[in-house]
């Protein structure tokens, strides 16, 4: 199958076509016709697996059989996306198809002034991006009309369900028309999602192109057993030795993130992070810095996990596992996405190994297990550390009960004091007539 035999137009096969693409991947090649059709769709695929063109492509082609004659347009398309990451991608991709068929695309997302947001949709756009908070926001205010809205989309709907999300959306949704297209892609399938499914749609017709939970096929994994003392000697031997160019670490906190980031500095690699405690335009300028190739390694913590859309990156680190085991797969989907094969390491301490086993049970198989001949486990020392704690949590040994010689304490104080008798054999004092010493 061809892009030509889905039916897009000439202007957007010349888009395809400027990104590289030939063949459509297998959520596009279902999902585009459906969308023309103009039936509702229950998507699931797994995050690398070209769904953002599957929506954006219908939906950008759809909306330019009729624009409007008027100069303040009112949004047409609505796509929700439940991060600031993932939006800012999203809103690229629409942009790049939306501009070449005189459509005109906006995000909407929190953490940056409101004021300009609300410039642009004042004058006027056909396709907004947002993440639920903030269009909500607008929504409240009357700075956005969504009564217009012909498509809506809830993009990694389990990701917003998780982040809590799921009133927002509901109140989203109470300000558009019952009459619209919906679409929601997934790349798992909880009773929330059905729950949320059987709400918004309207008979969907379901396409999965990817088994349920499982990390990309794309992606070769790797478990590496180190100790944690020894993680990130252990990182920069792999980036060094492998002549690693691009990398995107995950650390759980952003503390450890900030950590890493200045030992991998010292140790003369090129590295930057980007977690919450970023302002968005520092994360966005760090991101394209290290798309560009300005840096070796990006330190992440799970607000990247999900919508980093960073094109041919072959390598993704796990520092630190993941608490949730779906956030192992979010975060190796960041390679091998596309068509392009990726390598996910994981660094796996002793601490962690019930982690490794909760996403092992996740994924229903064993990660392989690698060792480093510079990076040994310390098996010796553990064994006797083990037997020191079970000695330790042993009881005591009762002892014989044995006689304690008590000496008995005098009656009368026989200190001898530096002046005078000894204390007990001293006068007592003559007292005057207000009981004072005479």
């Amino acid at each position: 199958m061809s892009f030509e035999s889905l039916g897009l137009r000439a202007e957007l096969l010349s888009a395809i076509s400027a990104q590289g693409y030939t063949t459509p991947t297998p959520i596009q090649a279902q999902a585009i016709p459906a969308i023309f059709e103009g039936c509702d769709l229950l998507a699931g695929a797994q995050t690398g697996t070209g769904k953002t063109a599957a929506f954006a492509l219908p939906i950008v082609q759809r909306l330019s059989e009729k624009i409007p004659k008027e100069k303040r347009r009112k949004p047409r398309a609505l796509v929700l996306v439940p991060t600031r990451e993932l939006a800012a991608q999203v809103s690229e991709q629409m942009n790049n198809y939306a501009r070449r068929l005189a459509l005109r695309s906006t995000m909407i997302y929190g953490g940056v002034t409101i004021q300009a947001q609300i410039e642009r949709l004042h004058r006027g756009v056909d396709i907004v991006v947002a993440t639920p908070g903030r269009l909500l926001d607008h929504a409240e205010r009357g700075t956005v009309d969504l009564a217009r809205i012909e498509f809506l989309v809830l993009d990694e709907a389990d990701r917003m369900l998780d982040l809590g999300f799921i009133d927002a959306i509901k109140q989203v949704a109470e300000y558009l028309p019952i009459k619209r297209q919906t679409l929601l892609f997934s790349a798992t399938y909880s009773q929330s999602i059905k729950q949320l499914a059987d709400k918004l749609l309207d008979h969907p017709r379901r396409i999965e192109v990817a088994r349920r939970n499982i990390a990309a096929d794309a992606v070769t994994q790797v478990v590496y057993q180190v100790e944690r003392s020894r993680k990130r000697e252990m990182i920069s031997f792999l980036i060094r030795n492998g002549g690693w160019n691009q990398v995107l670490v995950f650390a759980r906190t952003r503390y450890g993130a900030d950590k890493l980031t200045e030992e991998l500095l010292l140790d003369g690699i090129k590295a930057a992070a980007i977690h919450s405690n970023k302002s968005q335009s520092i994360r966005t300028r760090t991101l394209a810095e290290f798309k560009r190739g300005e840096f070796r390694v990006l330190v992440a913590t799970d607000v990247a996990a999900r919508g980093l859309d960073i094109e041919r990156l072959p390598h993704v680190v796990n520092y630190d596992l993941p608490q949730v085991p779906e956030d192992y797969v979010h975060r190796i989907g960041r390679t091998g996405r596309a068509g392009e094969d990726g390598v996910a390491i994981s660094l796996v301490s002793r601490e962690e190994l019930p982690l490794l086993t909760a996403i092992e049970k996740l994924l229903k198989y064993a990660i392989p297990r690698q060792a480093l001949a510079e990076f040994p486990l310390q098996a010796a020392k553990r064994s006797v550390r083990v037997k020191e704690l079970k000695q330790a949590a042993k009881p005591p040994k009762a002892r014989k009960p044995q006689e304690r010689q008590v000496k008995e304490q005098p009656k009368a104080l026989t200190k001898t004091p530096r002046r005078g008798k000894p204390v007990a054999e001293r006068p007592a004092p003559k007292l005057g007539r207000r009981g004072s010493r005479s």
